[in-house]
């Protein structure tokens, strides 16, 4: 229980320090999709949910190979402790 607490501490901390907002476009990228919004277009939109789109994919690979670990290796603890007849 102490680890799953730990775990769930750690799990909090790298989620609340992510910046509210990443630049990680180029300059002339930034410039294109800012123009296209003020337009009126949706590719800056298009643009943004596909970034998200490839940084989610990795994150999600490595948090279920850590739940198939976790599950599959954690101690497992009987039911109910059996008696001497």
């Amino acid at each position: 229980m102490k680890r799953l607490a730990c775990l769930t501490l750690i799990l909090f901390a790298l989620v609340f320090s992510m910046p509210k907002q990443a630049v990680a476009q180029c300059a002339m990228c930034t410039v294109s999709a800012e123009q296209s919004v003020k337009n009126g277009n949706t590719q800056g939109k298009g643009l943004n949910t596909g970034i998200i789109y490839l940084l989610l994919i990795p994150y999600l690979l490595i948090s279920g190979a850590g739940a198939l670990w976790y599950f599959k290796y954690r101690k497992k603890t009987p039911l109910y402790a059996e008696t001497a007849q």
